[in-house]
């Protein structure tokens, strides 16, 4: 008896009907594993064993893929208010968990933080730092400002660690040593780790000497 062929991959009835959040979970699987620029709906039509066609009834384009992936991983963001603790410790705690995630996921964090939508006003992360700054009775007006900025140093120090440029950077001699040309050691994990704290501590005390802040103060 002939054996019956199965249809090519792609092509098949799915045993599972697509949903929305299935593509978007698949979607972060692939590119977790190889970036986003390797990411194609051709592709993720194959992982899911589905027509390519079929992925069109639920995400008109790559981009909305990734924009529902983004979103997807921006709910994995979970700190505990903790308003019990100090301002200062629910911002490191705000930023430990922030970087916690970019580093799950480096990948889409890489690509997402050259985007400058990333950061809405309903992500937690977002509204978690705009509740720490006004616990630190930072004027109503200036906590948006200085949200901004803060999100600026996390995701540009985050960036630069993900893509190895931190790294690179703490090798080069300073001018001075001009007779030596070669590069100094590659920092350990623990030392990217001291670098990330000294500069949250320094966004902290830049919180902290805030004129507006200092003026409530008196």
């Amino acid at each position: 008896m002939e054996k019956r062929r199965r249809p090519p991959r792609g092509t098949r009835k799915r045993d599972v009907p697509l949903t929305e959040d299935g593509i978007y979970a698949k979607a972060l699987e692939l590119i977790d594993a190889d970036g986003v620029e390797a990411l194609t709906m051709r592709k993720l039509a194959a992982a899911l064993d589905a027509n390519p066609m079929s992925l069109y009834h639920h995400v008109p384009n790559k981009d909305a893929v990734l924009g529902g992936v983004a979103e997807r991983v921006g709910s994995q963001f979970r700190t505990g208010k903790r308003e019990d603790l100090p301002w200062q410790e629910r911002m490191r705690q705000l930023a430990h968990d922030f970087r916690e995630l970019a580093h799950r996921h480096p990948k889409l964090m890489e690509y997402s933080f050259r985007r400058a939508d990333y950061i809405r006003a309903e992500d937690p992360f977002w509204r978690g730092l705009l509740d720490v700054l006004s616990a630190a009775k930072l004027p109503a007006p200036e906590i948006p400002r200085v949200a901004a900025t803060l999100c600026a140093v996390f995701t540009g120090l985050l960036a630069g660690e993900l893509t190895g440029a931190l790294q690179r950077w703490s090798t080069l001699r300073p001018a001075q040593d001009d007779g030596d040309r070669r590069d100094l050691p590659a920092p350990s994990q623990d030392m990217i780790d001291t670098m990330f704290d000294r500069a949250l501590d320094a966004a902290i005390a830049g919180v902290e000497n805030h004129p507006g802040r200092a003026h409530e103060k008196d």
